[in-house]
């Protein structure tokens, strides 16, 4: 057997949850093996330590850009690593810290009092805007399967390939009801891009589009599908923007 040698990694997080960390370590049976090929470097949730790597192999970088200091952290991490890879919605699209939009200024007064005045931050941006992203990994939080995939792929020196296809396949592959045309629930499956499995469908829950939009999305016909189910224009547009207007 050829031996790999365990790549360098950090995990860098900017204004998120930390879910997408989260959804890595829950992987237990996986972390085991994971130690024995992956070097870290920083991982927040994982450990206060943070590594001092001149040159890393990767990046993952969740959360949304929100302040000049997150600006400079993330150039600084870009400048020192090979592969630079965005992990969940926040970090592909803003996510759902996108929703406040012009009234960020207003949210941050009520939140933290006179100190939100007067901190220097701007609209939640994806990290695309500022630098080079060499691949993505979507989701709200993303897959632990897509995770896992990822760094094995980029362990052996490529990336892994993905189906091309909405939610809606999946739900037709998995036999599950359609909720928007028999229960006319405001679905997003059809121009969401799939990988999910079609997770929250298939438990009765309508898709909220947090894996981006697919290429080539209809967005016209389910417009009009979600005004045949009795939806408003204004109930239309914010379900549409929910994940930083990506859809």
């Amino acid at each position: 057997m050829k031996f790999v040698p365990p790549i360098k990694l950090a995990w860098l997080r900017f204004t998120s949850c930390s879910g997408c960390q989260l959804t890595l370590l829950n992987n237990e049976d996986s972390l085991a093996e994971l130690a024995h090929v992956v070097e870290l470097h920083n991982f927040p949730l994982l450990s206060s330590a943070c590594g001092n790597a001149e040159a890393l192999d990767v990046a993952l970088v969740e959360g949304s850009l929100t302040s000049p200091g997150e600006v400079e952290r993330l150039l600084a991490i870009r400048r020192k690593s090979r592969l630079l890879v965005a992990v969940g919605a926040c970090a592909l699209t803003g996510g759902v810290n996108a929703m406040v939009k012009g009234e960020r200024h207003k949210a941050m007064v009520s939140i933290y009092g006179k100190a939100g005045a007067e901190w220097d931050t701007f609209p939640p941006q994806p990290i695309h805007h500022f630098v080079k992203v060499d691949g993505q990994i979507p989701g709200c939080p993303p897959e632990p399967h897509e995770l896992l995939q990822a760094i094995a792929a980029i362990l052996h020196g490529g990336w892994p390939s993905h189906q091309v296809m909405p939610v809606c396949m999946e739900c037709r592959i998995n036999e599950n009801r359609c909720l928007l045309e028999e229960d006319c629930a405001p679905c997003l499956g059809p121009i969401t891009q799939a990988g999910c499995d079609a997770l929250c469908p298939g438990l009765g829950v309508p898709c909220e589009g947090c894996r981006g939009v697919v290429p080539e999305a209809n967005r016209d016909e389910l417009y009009r599908l979600f005004i045949t189910a009795g939806l408003s224009e204004q109930e239309i547009r914010h379900r549409l923007e929910r994940f930083g207007a990506a859809l």
